[in-house]
């Protein structure tokens, strides 16, 4: 069986800034939908900012804190903890 590596994310965001769910999406390689239902059903912590709907920012604590719940490796994403 061979196995390929999968390339790094691009948009990785700021050391240090929030990230935003297109960040996580892209670290977990998953679709941002995916990201919205784990924030919706209370598994990932995130707060709104701006008015009206919004967007989502997820602290990069938030984000580590939902990884090792899951027993995935931050060392293999392609975010900056």
């Amino acid at each position: 069986m061979q196995h390929e590596l999968i390339a790094p994310a691009q948009n990785q965001a700021p050391e240090g800034e929030p990230l935003r769910v297109k960040n996580i999406a892209s670290a977990l390689r998953v679709d941002t939908a995916t990201v919205y239902r784990e924030i919706k059903a209370g598994r990932l912590d995130a707060y709104r900012i701006g008015s009206g709907r919004g967007t989502f920012r997820v602290s990069r604590t938030a984000f580590a804190q939902y990884l090792a719940e899951r027993g995935i490796p931050a060392s293999e994403l392609a975010v900056t903890l």
